[in-house]
This record gives C-alpha cells, structure tokens and sequence, in this order.
C-alpha cells in the first residue's frame, strides 16, 4: 500500500498535469510488454505492438530497454524526469544530460550486490555511445509503441480530466482529491490517499506540490519516484475498456446514423459514451476544434447533445435521443 497525507497547504497546491507524459507513457508501456496484467484490455495492442518491434527489428533494442524498466518495484528515476513534459525530445534530453555520479547510483539499484551487465555498465560511466543508444531506443520505440495510438490516449486523458475538474470545481480540492477514490483499490480518507502498491510506503510531501500524471498504460497501481527529494510525482490509471484499440481505428464503413446527421457528428456522438471536452473530441476525431465545436453546436440544437462549461472548457454528454439515433430506434 502507499499513503499520500496530505495538510492543507498541501491540498490546495495539488496538481494535474494537463496531458500525456511520453517518458512515462514509455515505461508503463514497457512494463505492460513484460506482464499480462489487464489482458482483455491491453493483449490486442501487446500483439500489434510485438509484431512492428519485429518487423522494425527493434526486439534486441526492447530487450535492452526492458533492462532498465523492469515490471519490478523500482526502475531508475533519471528514466523519467520533469513533471509530465509532454515533450519527448526535451524529455529524452533531460535523459540523456543525467550527472554521471547519478547514472551510477540508480542504476546499480537494479542489481544490489551484483556487478551490472556490460552494457549498463557503460550506460552507468556516462559513456556517450551508450548514452545516444539509449535515446535512440526511446524515441525508436515510443514512435512504434505510444505515438500510433495517441489518438485514445488522448482522449483518455482529456475524459479523466474533465472528471477532475468537475471534481474540483464542485468540491474544491477536497473534491478533487476524493475523485481518486473511484479507482479500483484506491481509497480517500478525508486528507488521506491510500492506493495498492507493491510494498508499503509513504509519501511524504514536506510541503511541495504533488504533480498526479494520467498514465494510460498504468495498471492499478500508481508509479512514484523512488528518490523522494526529487519533486513529487504521482501517475494514476486511466483504466481504458476492452475494445479501445478497435474502436480507435476508423472505420471504413460510416455509423448508420450517418445518413441521417453526416459521417463527422454521427461519429462524435459514438465518443459520448462519457463526458468529453472539444479538445477531447477534436483530438479523437482529428479534426480542427473550430469544426468539432460547428459539430457539436448543431447536434445540440438538434437536442442530440448537451454542454455545460466548466472552466475553461465545455463539456457534452449524449442525450437520451442522441442514444436513440445511434441504435437506430427513431422510426
């Protein structure tokens, strides 16, 4: 278990990374490639992926890469610095400019009492080739591994944020913080978080903000920095459903409602199934958030959908007739 307490200063300084964090997205990914955690969820997307690291030849690369980012309690912090950067390049550069004394440090965490193999040997001396290997795995798997499928992890993360904000806007922080108590295992006790972990710790935030980061790949169980010194981070599930890489493809046939409406709205309306934002959508879809929000603008007028702002963004939900256009229940 881990357990995040929480004072009030600490509560109000509670934060959100406003989008996909690609260092950690490459690691939850790299763990959900080592296990078959979540199988009716993720073995569509482990099948697809494993076939174009084949194809690309990057499985020696993966392996390496599996080294250092083992499915384990602990992997070494420097793989996933800043808080939710939602750069790659200026995240794999951060990487890559780690102190040596650093490298060494983490690393040899990963093999207490034993030498390290040879060529995380010469990762932990700073060695520049092994350093340029490295970036090169990264970016060479997260464009095959992550960046395909952003589309839904997108729009995963643009749902679960409107989540929050309703949270917060309704509950202040409070509110936000006890939103994290629907996840499966995870429990809010007034100024208390508790969520599953592979060994009992505590977080102990001394004051600073603690930065929670959705992680799409993320199973159950939050991932934290291990050196607790570092700015606290948190990285929550998304918990997406089975289903989600097929339904993130476009589909070549149109919705039948898209006869009725057109192709572009009767495909918004099937992303309804929850709450989203038009950034959301038009992330999802594709498309210019101007058209997305012409879309959406005429489906509400059509009483198909309605939207209530909240902050900075609106927010649509599906109307029971907008339901009944999709199954085609409208004579």
């Amino acid at each position: 278990m881990l357990r995040v307490e929480f004072n009030g200063r600490e509560l109000a300084r509670l934060r959100m990374a406003q989008g996909v964090d690609p260092l950690w997205e490459i690691a939850a990914s790299l763990h959900r490639l080592q296990n078959r955690r979540a199988a009716l969820v993720y073995d569509p997307w482990r099948r697809e992926v494993g076939a174009a690291l084949e194809r690309a030849g990057l499985l020696p690369a993966v392996r390496g890469l599996m080294l250092i980012f083992p499915a384990a309690t602990y992997f070494p912090d420097f793989l996933t610095p800043g808080c939710a950067d939602p750069d790659l390049d200026a995240g794999v550069d951060k990487v890559l400019s780690t102190p040596r004394h650093r490298l060494a440090a983490e690393l040899s965490r990963l093999y207490p009492g034993s030498p390290l193999p040879h060529g995380l040997r010469r990762l932990a001396e700073g060695d520049l080739d092994a350093l340029r290997r490295l970036g090169s795995a990264l970016r060479r798997y997260y464009a095959l591994a992550v960046a395909p499928y952003l589309p839904a992890i997108r729009a995963e993360v643009a749902a679960d944020r409107a989540q929050r904000a309703e949270a917060a806007l309704t509950g202040g922080a409070e509110g936000l913080l006890a939103s994290y108590g629907v996840l499966p295992g995870w429990t809010c006790d007034g100024t208390a978080l508790r969520t599953p972990y592979p060994v009992r710790r505590e977080l102990r935030l001394r004051g600073r903000t603690l930065t929670l980061v959705p992680g799409f790949f993320c199973v159950r169980s939050p991932l934290a920095l291990a050196d607790e010194e570092l700015p606290p981070v948190l990285v929550h599930p998304l918990s997406p459903t089975p289903g989600w890489l097929e339904r993130s493809r476009p589909s070549e046939a149109a919705p039948p409602a898209a006869q009725l409406i057109g192709t572009s709205r009767a495909q918004l309306l099937q992303l309804l199934d929850r709450p989203m934002t038009t950034t959301g959508l038009a992330t999802a879809l594709a498309l210019a958030p101007s058209t997305t929000s012409r879309h959406t603008s005429v489906l509400r007028e059509a009483g198909l959908l309605i939207s209530r702002r909240q902050g900075g963004s609106v927010l649509h939900r599906r109307t029971a007739l907008g339901e009944a256009v999709l199954e085609g229940a409208l004579r």
